[in-house]
């Protein structure tokens, strides 16, 4: 048998023509409008720049935690500013507290031999009634100041102030107490500061016709470290109402509030600075808010707070604590800081990254160019860097200037590497057109506080809407539905 039937010679001739048994090949399928590289893997690079997307949120939560960092340095430097300066300020008083002794019966055995006697013993202990007054009024003027610790600053005050009102007659009559266990001799009025520190001049109480210097004193019926003075032991021997009057220098921080101690408290405060914050139990009637400063008046009676206007230590444990709950006034608000504002930026991040692979993405998709997964990583790490550059921009200059310096690197970065990528300016140009617009609305965005989630919707719409009218025509295949290529863009 001959071996040779076994093989097959590709080439044989029939006729002498010679033939080729090996099938021509198929003609190539119609191309779409994805470049070759990236026909047969529109999905899978789509899904890889959906994680590359994830995957920068890394360095934007390296960023978020060097913002927590910068934050905590600068409460360290506000809260030494104000320790040295002075904190919160809450005035209260003044206070009339009057010493009363009370009998107190203790019945004891006594034993003598084998025979138990009862016996009944009277001892004394002082007791005190406190009476608020009838009216009072606060007058003055908070002035602002920046106080400044390296590269930060904190705000402070100063309020000059008066003090004003009258007491009425204190009546005892109300716990049955003897006139004679009354200590009038001991009688003082309480002022009570929360810091004392911010005090700047000696304080003298004009009560009635008397002069009365206020010293520091020791824990008083329940007001911990009160300035306190001693009243004149015939100072309430008439049945008018005693007026009084206390011209006040106070520096602080944050808070100054008044508790209305009164039956009917009044306080009108102005100041230069802009940006107050009224809070409190109580909120201004009238207020005033200009660029030049601002300008309130509140009024408040005691139907509006859970305090009687007089009391003893029987009645109450903490006083003190009872009436700064009710306390009202003005704190000066620094507008939104710049760390605030990164914050929010931040949250943004992502969305920015999605929407700068997206009109890259149209680009390598209507435009037949070929993206390497490296370049997407690249340009989303230039986005990254902008709210590095952010952060310390807004350290050290107004943050709309910030804004603009970092911003303004991060579009120069990419709209340069852009113009290499996509292999022509115009391209480079609708890019930093893009950026223009991404950077113009997050600014716009961070400072409409009260607005920014209804503008930030709406932006998200009109993002949405121009994404989907640029991918109108395109198929689950990654091709027009037309079958043609869109002209480039």
């Amino acid at each position: 048998m001959n071996s040779g039937i076994f093989e097959q010679n590709p080439t044989s001739t029939r006729k002498g023509i010679p033939m080729n048994t090996t099938p021509p090949p198929l003609p190539a399928p119609a191309t779409g409008i994805l470049p070759p590289s990236w026909r047969s893997g529109f999905t899978p690079k789509l899904l890889f720049i959906g994680a590359l997307a994830l995957l920068l949120l890394i360095p934007l939560f390296m960023v978020r935690s060097l913002l927590s960092e910068r934050r905590g340095r600068q409460m360290e430097a506000v809260d030494g500013i104000t320790k040295a300066w002075s904190g919160d300020q809450t005035l209260i008083g003044p206070v009339l507290v009057i010493p009363y002794r009370v009998p107190v019966t203790v019945r004891r055995n006594e034993r003598s031999g084998n025979t138990v006697t009862p016996v009944e013993e009277t001892t004394w202990t002082t007791s005190h009634a406190c009476f608020l007054p009838s009216r009072i009024e606060v007058a003055g003027t908070l002035h602002p100041d920046r106080l400044h610790r390296g590269i930060y600053e904190a705000v402070v005050y100063r309020a000059d102030l008066k003090v004003s009102g009258a007491f009425d007659p204190p009546d005892m009559n109300e716990w049955k107490i003897e006139p004679e266990n009354i200590l009038w001799n001991e009688a003082a009025i309480l002022l009570s500061i929360s810091d004392p520190r911010g005090i700047t001049d000696a304080l003298s109480l004009q009560l009635g016709g008397a002069s009365l210097p206020m010293t520091p004193g020791v824990r008083l019926a329940s007001f911990g470290s009160p300035l306190r003075t001693r009243v004149p032991a015939d100072a309430f021997a008439g049945r008018a109402p005693v007026p009084f009057e206390l011209d006040l220098s106070l520096n602080g921080s944050g808070n100054f509030l008044v508790a209305p101690v009164g039956m009917q408290t009044r306080m009108a405060l102005d100041s230069s600075w802009a940006d107050p914050c009224f809070h409190g139990a109580f909120l201004p009637l009238q207020r005033e808010v200009t660029p030049e400063g601002f300008r309130a008046s509140w009024e408040a009676s005691y139907y509006g707070r859970a305090f009687p206007q007089s009391w003893t230590d029987a009645d109450t444990a903490d006083a003190a604590t009872a009436l700064t709950r009710h306390a009202f006034g003005v704190v000066l608000a620094t507008p939104v800081d710049g760390y605030r504002l990164v914050e929010r930026a931040i949250k943004y991040g992502v969305l920015f990254i999605v929407l700068l692979f997206a009109g890259f993405f149209l680009f390598e998709t209507l435009a037949h160019l070929n993206i390497h997964p490296l370049q997407y990583l690249l340009i989303g790490a230039a986005i990254c860097l902008f709210y590095l550059a952010l952060l310390s921009f807004s350290e050290l200059l107004p943050f709309g200037r910030a804004y603009l310096a970092a911003a303004a690197a991060a579009t120069v970065l990419i709209v340069g590497y852009s113009a290499a990528v996509l292999g022509s300016r115009r391209r480079a140009a609708f890019i930093a057109l893009e950026l223009a617009l991404i950077y113009g609305f997050l600014y716009v965005t961070l400072q409409l506080q009260d607005y920014a989630l209804v503008l930030g919707t709406a932006g998200l719409f009109v993002m949405l809407a121009v994404v989907m009218f640029a991918t109108r025509r395109i198929n689950a295949c990654g091709a027009s539905q037309s079958g043609d290529a869109d002209p480039e863009p």
